[in-house]
């Protein structure tokens, strides 16, 4: 990353004759209003951290507003990604999801060890003002009373930092307003082909208190039908499918079959999101005012939300309980003001999630190493004197027992963050926006994995090393195999600074840095239980990561300047445009089995380590207005470097029983983005959206993971992605109404990039209509999403050791009922 040295000491000049300063202003203004009523609306945003128009933004800005993605139907991320068509999404469920953006994606890592080996996504996801990403598992908030979601494509790194290395997303809420007493409410039911129904109830209420005090709150409790259903279905362990597993288990061994006879249920997968937000905006004087806000949600959902195609059409068989429950609270708060011709702001948060999830494990029989010693019993009689154990568990034959797994996690997310910055007049000649940013994020992970047979075999209670940091010293439950007890840290400090200077009324040149230093820790202890070679007796086996194999109490810590070019042309009212070229990152971190030796000597042994991969984005834009600004019409040409890149995978066979990451390739990418609305007239409109993006992998330089050869296509990146929506407005007596017809398209795409698991994604198109009535403050709409019924290839993963397909919603019809009083 720092070959550009020169260009970091260019802009550090620069920033260094400058002066610093900036407010966030009160964000509850959802679109800008034109002059004329036939002009186009356009979306105020603060992409920059300033308040501005989007048209006048020399970033790439995506954005919905409130009202659009009520118009949409989108609820979760799942829902809102359809509608960015340079926006990926690689998970198995709500809360469960790695965002890419513009190409830069690689396979999920499998939620089971997200928190203890899960890199960093590369994609930084906020709520309001602060960061809330989260390696596998980023938080799937549910958009009620939002003013906007805002997503900036490319490198972020000079105002957002780590993580921001392909872009940032951010969630905008609504905050109190002091002069506007408004409440609200939308209900919905669904209907959904094959599935159950559906239902939600959201809330707001906007209350003015006086000329001083305002306050906000809002509420939902929305249920989605489950649509998989969990078949019934046999397992017996089966050394044919899995050849390695098959050590010393001879031709006369028996094998127990179980079924899920328990776990058949249609519809399985269910998932309810329930939650609030608290707002209260005060205004302390003439200059400076406080906003305080608190918000909490639960997801809980059951089953899984992949199916598999061997079995059937949204069908799956699973033997073991599979649900999950996932909890978030958040307070934040910010304080800004003026002093003299300096806007200073300070904004601080706190999030606390809490996450407990069990799922079925069964399928690792099918790929194992060891299934054989943790499911068959053994028949030499020798050991019971030679390892003093009980004579039960030696048998005339060998017997492989019930084959049933299960996965329980637990994790613990906390993140405390704080910001200050100044920022001087965007109007004058020279301006300038410059901040302090300290973050603090810790993740306690408990992962432990259940076999059933494993006290029968001899297994003792599995218990932690007793000289480890562990969050908990217990002994683990009967049949704890194996687990985690993991704590990671990371502690970030940055400096941040973007000067703008005016060479005239049409020419700007925005110089912006970052400089960080990041510390990461982690600690803590992977279990192994002990069996008949240990004589049944716990032994403290397993790796402790402040002393085992390259492992010690040392932290990893980074540190470094990134910089930003920008250079603007406003040539009218109604075009901009501009050239940037940024850098981003994300920070490196311990691999666990780091400093061991491979199961195969062939193969190379793991680096304790794993670097920061780096992104070198240049870049062209444009914003226009068109036909008397009745015509939005934006897009960006970039071509992006991605360095280093960090990638991760399981290998029980050839290198460690624990997944793993590498830096194993280079790439780029080159893409075109395109966005449009157009106001045809005054009953018709038309938006629009289109990606294009052609990637390679440029250098294979893995020393372990088998990655797709050089020249070979990134994963879960269709070439083309594309969507149109039309909305039609007509008076109908004293009704306002309306239909909207949207088309969703995506191309084909690959799964990964690692060869063994590489699988081609079909491409899709997905049509959704609704119509509407609205007469005052009331309206109803019907509509109805995937008419089609189609099946789209959203992510072919076989994280449970079998070909799983992750899909969409199928064909569903709802009618909603909405009143808002202002």
């Amino acid at each position: 990353m720092f070959k550009r040295n020169l260009v970091c000491q260019a802009i550090l000049y620069a920033l260094a004759t400058g002066v610093v300063s900036h407010s966030l202003a009160q964000e509850s203004t959802q679109t800008s209003s034109q002059a004329d009523d036939d002009e186009i609306e356009t979306i105020i945003v603060t992409a920059s951290k300033r308040r501005q128009n989007i048209q006048e933004t020399p970033i790439a800005v995506h954005a919905m507003s409130g009202e659009a993605l009520k118009a949409q139907n989108i609820g979760n991320f799942d829902d809102f990604v359809n509608y960015m068509p340079n926006v990926t999404l690689g998970g198995r469920g709500p809360g469960q999801a790695d965002i890419f953006i513009r190409g830069m994606a690689i396979q999920p890592i499998v939620f089971r060890i997200s928190g203890a080996q899960g890199v960093m996504p590369n994609v930084a996801l906020y709520i309001d003002e602060q960061p809330v990403t989260a390696p596998g598992r980023n938080m799937d908030v549910y958009a009620t009373d939002i003013s906007r979601i805002e997503v900036l494509p490319g490198p972020q790194g000079t105002l957002f930092g780590a993580s921001s290395q392909a872009g940032t997303i951010r969630y905008i809420t609504n905050k109190p307003v002091f002069d506007d007493f408004s409440a609200g409410f939308n209900a919905s039911l669904t209907d959904t082909h094959k599935g159950e129904s559906s239902n939600s109830i959201e809330g707001y209420l906007n209350l003015p208190v006086n000329e001083q005090l305002a306050l906000r709150a809002a509420l939902y409790n929305v249920n989605r039908g489950g649509y998989i259903d969990n078949v019934y279905g046999e397992f017996t362990l089966d050394p044919s499918i899995n050849p390695d597993s098959a050590a010393n288990v001879p031709d006369n061994s028996t094998f127990e079959t179980v079924n899920n006879q328990a776990f058949v249920e249609d519809d399985f997968n269910s998932s309810a999101y329930t939650g609030f937000r608290l707002g209260l905006n005060y205004t302390i004087n003439d200059n400076w005012q406080l906003l305080l806000q608190h918000a909490g949600q639960k997801i809980d959902a059951d089953g899984v939300f992949d199916y598999d195609p061997e079995i059937g059409d949204l069908e799956v068989a699973r033997f073991y309980p599979d649900n999950l429950e996932d909890e978030f609270s958040q307070t934040s708060w910010t304080l800004e003001g003026r002093l003299n011709r300096l806007e200073l702001l300070y904004t601080g948060a706190y999030l606390d999630r809490d996450i407990d999830q069990s799922s079925d494990f069964t399928s690792y029989n099918n790929s194992g190493a060891f299934i054989a010693y943790y499911t068959c019993t053994y028949t030499n009689p020798d050991y019971i004197a030679t390892y003093g154990i009980s004579p039960d568990v030696i048998t005339p034959v060998r017997e492989c027992k019930d084959p049933t797994k299960g996965f329980i996690g637990i994790q613990e997310h906390r993140r405390f963050t704080h910001e200050f910055r100044v920022a001087t007049d965007p109007k004058e000649t020279l301006s300038a926006i410059a901040g302090i940013f300290y973050d603090d994020f810790e993740i306690k992970t408990q992962d432990e994995w259940w076999y059933a047979a494993a006290t029968e075999l001899g297994f003792a209670p599995n218990a932690p090393i007793a000289a480890a940091n562990n969050i908990n010293d217990d002994t683990r439950a009967a049949n704890i195999t194996f687990f985690n007890d993991i704590t990671r840290t990371e502690e970030q400090m940055a400096l941040f600074g973007e000067l703008k200077y005016n060479f005239s009324q049409q020419l700007s040149l925005t110089l912006g840095l970052r400089w960080y230093d990041i510390e990461s820790d982690f600690t803590g202890s992977s279990n192994f239980g002990d069996g008949i070679f240990q004589g049944s007796q716990n032994t403290d086996r397993g790796r402790d990561y402040d002393v085992s194999g390259g492992h010690s109490e040392e932290p990893l810590e980074a540190d470094g300047i990134i910089p930003k070019i920008s250079l603007s042309y406003q040539r009218d009212k109604n075009s901009l445009y501009y050239l940037t070229y940024a850098e981003g990152f994300r920070p490196g971190g311990f691999n666990r089995t780091g400093g061991f030796s491979s199961f195969n000597p062939d193969f190379p042994d793991i680096n304790l380590t794993y670097e920061s991969d780096d992104v070198y984005n240049y870049e062209l834009g444009w914003k226009t207005l068109l036909l008397e600004r009745q015509l939005l019409f934006n897009g960006n040409i970039y071509f992006i470097e991605w360095e280093n890149m960090q990638v991760s995978r399981f290998d029980p066979i050839n290198v460690s029983r624990l997944t793993f990451i590498e830096n194993a390739a280079n790439a780029e990418i080159f893409g075109v983005e395109m966005d449009l609305a157009w106001d045809i007239n005054e009953n018709l409109t038309v938006n629009s959206a289109l990606s294009y993006n052609h990637t390679e992998l440029t250098d294979v330089k893995a020393r372990i993971i088998e990655i797709a050869p050089t020249g070979s296509e990134l994963p879960l990146t269709p070439k083309i992605q594309a969507n149109i929506r039309t909305n039609y407005y007509w008076q109908q007596g004293e009704y306002e109404a309306n239909w909207q017809l949207g088309l969703q398209y995506a191309g084909k795409s690959w799964s990964s990039v690692v060869s063994q698991e590489r699988k081609r994604q079909s491409s899709y198109t997905i049509i959704n209509f609704s119509l509407g009535v609205k007469k005052d403050n009331w309206s109803v709409k019907f509509y109805g999403d995937n008419l089609t019924d189609k099946r789209a290839d959203l992510f072919i993963n076989n994280q449970d050791f079998v070909t799983r397909i992750t899909t969409n919603r199928p064909r569903t019809f709802g009618l909603s009922f909405s009143y808002d009083y202002n």
